[in-house]
């Protein structure tokens, strides 16, 4: 069946109408029709080959929230009718230490993403949520208990909400912890929202002063404009996980500085240009860590919508058609959103 969809033909084009084809419903797998598709700003690098490696047609999309349309002969966790979600992955190898750990996001054979991902069907790699519908083994789904008036809002969830929550639980936050957020973007201001409902003292940190009250808006405790050496200084030797949202290049010192003895600084975002080289000895007189996480498996990610609908927690959007997706790009690329746009898929038939 033909299905509507918006996609790139080329790195160097703008995303445009086409239609695609979803294969056959197998004894596994989900067919949704797609409702909400939240844009991350990877859509933006995969479609303009910022990072290389991107298949054409490429159509974007891996925050998906949607109805089960059909259900494939063996599946039991869903049925016809029910809301659901598929965020980053789409399958995994499910043999390696990683995927018995339900750790598929750093599957030991390589994943498979919602988009660009290698597969048997046509046209030869996957395609994302900025269409009608999509087709999902079920173990890849995941179920949104959220109300209905919110499903939008939850889209952004299934990738900058569990990219920020993965960190967070790892690294055990909660009542009388100190966790900083830097950057109050799509991934910091949930960040904010998660660490906060977790019980811990959470402090901003953005380099506007603009930002000041939006940011204690969002739950944090306090704010920290990073551009400001003494309200840097107030805080050195005083947190035990610093999850640092931003992607350019910057001086990681000035935040390694703040963490404790012990403590840990989380990186989300990978830069253009590399960081400046950290001060080791500040890390080794400290025992502090820099670390790294990537999303989180389908298991965490399942626990971290359970937890945001508990605490009732969804993403600050703004919902666009898709006929205006090149121009949510150009402002996402400005930082001009709060903080994460989605997009209406009913609009594809408009």
């Amino acid at each position: 069946m033909a299905l509507l969809a918006y996609g790139a033909p080329a790195g160097d084009k703008p995303l445009e109408p086409m239609t695609i084809e979803r294969r056959a419903v197998g004894p596994r797998d989900v067919q949704i029709d797609i409702a909400y598709c939240g844009v991350c700003h990877s859509d933006l690098h995969q479609v303009r080959a910022e990072w290389g490696g991107t298949l054409y047609p490429c159509v974007p999309g891996h925050e998906i929230v949607g109805h089960v349309r059909a259900v494939g002969a063996e599946v039991s966790r869903f049925q016809v009718g029910d809301v659901v979600g598929v965020g980053c992955l789409v399958d995994s190898c499910r043999t390696c230490a990683s995927c018995e750990e339900d750790l598929e996001n750093y599957c030991e054979k390589g994943w498979t993403g919602t988009y660009n991902g290698k597969t048997d069907d046509a046209p030869g790699h996957t395609l994302g949520g900025y269409s009608q519908q999509i087709v999902v083994n079920d173990h890849f789904v995941l179920k949104i208990s959220h109300p209905v008036d919110q499903l939008a809002a939850v889209a952004p969830l299934l990738c900058a909400g569990i990219t920020t929550y993965s960190p967070l639980r790892h690294w055990n936050t909660g009542p009388g912890k100190k966790v900083g957020i830097v950057g109050i973007g799509g991934l910091g201001h949930m960040g904010v929202k998660l660490a906060h409902a977790m019980g811990a003292h959470t402090v901003a940190f953005t380099t506007s002063e603009s930002k000041r009250q939006d940011a204690l808006d969002l739950g944090a405790d306090e704010v920290v404009v990073s551009r400001n050496p003494d309200e840097m200084a107030a805080h050195v030797g005083s947190f035990d996980l610093i999850v640092n949202a931003v992607a350019a290049s910057h001086d990681l010192d000035a935040f390694t500085a703040l963490l404790k003895r012990d403590g840990t600084m989380c990186m989300l975002g990978v830069p253009e240009h590399p960081h400046p080289s950290p001060n080791i000895g500040a890390l080794i007189f400290g025992r502090k860590a820099i670390a790294g996480s990537l999303i989180g498996g389908l298991a965490e990610t399942q626990e971290m919508l359970d937890f945001c609908a508990e605490k009732g927690i969804v993403a600050d959007i703004e919902m666009i058609r898709i006929q205006d997706i090149e121009n949510a790009y150009d402002r996402m690329q400005k930082s001009d959103v709060k903080y994460r746009f989605v997009i209406d898929n009913a609009t594809l038939a408009a």
